[in-house]
C-alpha cells in the first residue's frame, strides 16, 4: 500500500485556544465589549471565563450599561461596571472548584486591563495570549516588570 501523505493544515496550539477563547466570548452578556479567557496549561484547558454579571444576577442587556449612561471611555472606572471581567471569572473558577493555575497560560480576546493583570501575575500565570489590545498602558507595564509574557500572534495573510 502506497503511502499517500496529506498537507493537512492544523493550528497552533495558541491558535487553537485563541479560537476556543472567541467562542467562550460569546457567551458573554456585556453590551460594549465581548471577551473570552481560556487557562491552559500543558496544553489542557483547565477553566473558562467570559465578561458578565455575576452569577444570579440580572445581565447588562435587560439593565442597561451604566458607563454607558455615564459616557465612561473604555479603560477606565472600571468599578462602575456590574460584570465581572473574562480572566476574572476564569480564575474565580480555578478557585471555586480547586485548580491550580500557577505556571499556566492565559488566551484572551482582548489584552486584560490594570485589574485583571494584577490578578494574573498573583495567580502565577507565566503567559498572556491576546488577540486584541486593550488601551491599558499599566497593565503592559506591570507584566514586564512581573515577567509575565505578553503575546499577541501575528495574523497569517
Amino acid at each position: 500500500m502506497k503511502n499517500t501523505k496529506k498537507n493537512i493544515k492544523r493550528p497552533s496550539w495558541d491558535e487553537y485556544f485563541l479560537e476556543i477563547a472567541k467562542l467562550v466570548a460569546k457567551r458573554s452578556t456585556c453590551l460594549r465589549r465581548k471577551v473570552g479567557a481560556v487557562v491552559v496549561k500543558d496544553k489542557r484547558i483547565l477553566t473558562t471565563g467570559y465578561n458578565g454579571a455575576p452569577s444570579g444576577l440580572v445581565h447588562c442587556e435587560n439593565t442597561g450599561c451604566l458607563r454607558d449612561q455615564l459616557r465612561i471611555p473604555s479603560g477606565q472606572r472600571h468599578e462602575l461596571c456590574r460584570a465581572l471581567h473574562a480572566e476574572m471569572n476564569a480564575l474565580l473558577q480555578a478557585a471555586q472548584y480547586g485548580i491550580g493555575v500557577r505556571d499556566s497560560t492565559m488566551y484572551c480576546t482582548n489584552q486584560p486591563c490594570i485589574i485583571c493583570a494584577k490578578m494574573i501575575i498573583n495567580a502565577g500565570i507565566k503567559r498572556v495570549i491576546v488577540q486584541s489590545p486593550y488601551p491599558d498602558k499599566l497593565a503592559e507595564k506591570i507584566f514586564k516588570e512581573a515577567g509575565v509574557k505578553i503575546i499577541t500572534p501575528k495574523k497569517k495573510q
